[in-house]
């Protein structure tokens, strides 16, 4: 089985590379265009913040809430975030029903990460009584269609369904709650000698590796995330960096 995906994908890499030799990509876009995005807000109207996010024939769902619950025994005056990651079985013949695999847990990880390191959130302001209640806001992630870069997706409709939240009717929530930051992340695909932005599922399919960036508004990279058996040599590194920065102005403009 492990040498028929092997063949299958080796069938499938060689008109790819082609194609970018002829400087075109499987959809026709250049190597540093994303696919039409759409973000659309408050689309479960029963949830505190809800967002839809459309990238080409991606489409992540997000919703945040926040709860009361005891601190962390380490940081008794700050509230967190949990962000777990559900990828549908409707959503693609490669997933399937079940406990987390290890793509849902890495999807929910480079999200949690990406908006844990950018400081967009002040936990500080989430504590009710320092040791005793704070605020923990949970960010769900559901894949509903999967056709590539879910990291990207997913990232968007989590900072969407964030920016849209509002408190629970409850007096210990602290009406000024507002994100510090707006932090979105940019996924690089290697082919061969190639890095393409926002790779579709046929080229995730195929690449080498793969570099995501998470970016604030004011230049810091908060996260790099690397995956695929590939690497990445010094200066595909630097120009991956130059794409992440010109891309997450674009994106972060939809938000």
């Amino acid at each position: 089985m492990i040498e028929k995906q092997r063949i299958l994908s080796l069938l499938k890499r060689e008109p790819l590379l082609k194609l970018l030799e002829q400087g075109r990509r499987v959809d026709g876009r250049a190597p540093d265009q994303y696919r039409p995005l759409s973000i659309e807000k408050r689309v479960i109207k029963s949830a505190e913040g809800s967002a839809l996010v459309r990238l080409g024939d991606t489409t992540v769902l997000a919703g945040a809430k926040p709860k009361k619950m005891p601190p962390f025994p380490d940081s008794p005056e700050e509230g967190a975030l949990i962000v777990g990651a559900e990828l549908r079985p409707l959503a693609s013949p490669t997933f399937e029903p079940g406990p987390p695999d290890e793509n849902s847990i890495e999807l929910a990880r480079v999200v949690d990460r990406g908006l844990r390191e950018s400081k967009c959130i002040d936990f500080r302001e989430l504590c009710i009584e320092a040791g005793k209640e704070v605020w923990v806001i949970y960010v769900d992630v559901h894949v509903l269609d999967h056709g590539g870069n879910l990291i990207d997706a997913s990232m968007l409709a989590s900072i969407a369904a964030l920016l849209d939240m509002r408190g629970p009717e409850d007096p210990a929530w602290k009406k000024e709650f507002s994100l510090k930051f707006k932090p979105v992340s940019v996924t690089i695909a290697k082919l061969g000698n190639s890095l393409l932005v926002d790779p579709c599922l046929e080229e995730e399919e195929v690449m080498d590796a793969r570099l995501t960036f998470c970016v604030r508004e004011d230049g810091v990279i908060s996260a790099i995330q690397k995956g695929g058996s590939g690497y990445f040599e010094s200066g595909e590194i630097l120009r991956a960096e130059e794409l992440a920065f010109a891309c997450a102005e674009k994106l972060r403009r939809m938000l």
